[in-house]
């Protein structure tokens, strides 16, 4: 399968085809529940995330459906409706790259940023708790605010600009926003108190710190996003923590 552009496919893009052959083929059929995503995974010896990454953009494309609580359905059997993108590099790639990027970004922003800058910043986590508490569907606009302040902080254009075409390209990919979605939906929102700790750094010119937090923080990102869909993991909890709930329910009319 080639792209438009004559590139070769993302690897996501690549099982993503690969799983639309076994379909075409007869191999699972409409209606089908295609394996878990740990047999998917061993089969075409990629990691779990990257047949996440495949599985949501043939959602995307209506070639299959994700149920949560039974697992993966076919849905559709024609290769002939899959679109990808020639940029849609996918929420982990990008969030990789986010944390070398913004890491050094953030070490840099460290030794130079201004006292009106840090203003800035604390306000920018203010307005992100008020998004969270009041549950606003802003898309993060807050989140991206802190992010740019620390990348205008470093005074290299250049640097600015890659980290903004990161955030643009979170924004108009097709799979990360579905991927993102699903994260606020499972009720993970930008976590303030990690923010608040880069801003501490970033207020005591401390470097180091700054580097090591902005890191760990886009590290639990895609933590956040890993969890937000496991369907198997998830549903599993979900169906324990359902069960638990009829235990204790019957429990308390016996007392």
């Amino acid at each position: 399968m080639k792209l438009s552009s004559g590139r070769e496919p993302r690897l996501y893009q690549q099982i993503a085809g690969k799983l639309v052959t076994l379909i075409e083929s007869g191999e699972y059929t409409v209606g089908m529940r295609l394996p878990a995503e740990r047999e998917l995974a061993a089969m075409f010896k990629v990691s779990r995330p990257t047949i996440r990454e495949a599985v949501i953009a043939l959602e995307l494309e209506c070639i299959i459906e994700v149920r949560m609580g039974s697992g993966v359905y076919v849905i559709e059997n024609s290769k002939d409706k899959i679109r990808f993108s020639d940029k849609d590099v996918g929420p982990f790639e990008l969030t990789e790259a986010r944390v070398l990027i913004e890491g050094e970004a953030a070490a840099l922003a460290a030794t130079m940023i201004t006292d009106e800058e840090l203003v800035s910043l604390a306000e920018s986590l203010d307005e992100m708790a008020c998004e969270n508490n009041n549950d606003m569907d802003t898309h993060e606009a807050a989140d991206k605010k802190f992010h740019m302040i620390i990348a205008q902080a470093t005074n290299n254009s250049a640097i600015t600009s890659v980290i903004e075409e990161l955030w643009d390209e979170r924004e108009r990919s097709p799979l990360t926003k579905r991927m993102y979605e699903k994260v606020r939906n499972s009720g993970v929102k930008p976590c303030v108190d990690e923010h608040r700790k880069v801003y501490e750094a970033l207020k005591a010119h401390d470097a180091q710190a700054a580097r090591n937090l902005m890191r760990a923080h886009l590290l639990r990102v895609i933590d956040g996003i890993l969890e937000a869909t496991e369907i198997e993991a998830v549903e599993a909890a979900r169906n324990q923590t359902l069960k638990s709930r009829e235990r204790f329910s019957k429990a308390r009319k016996l007392s």
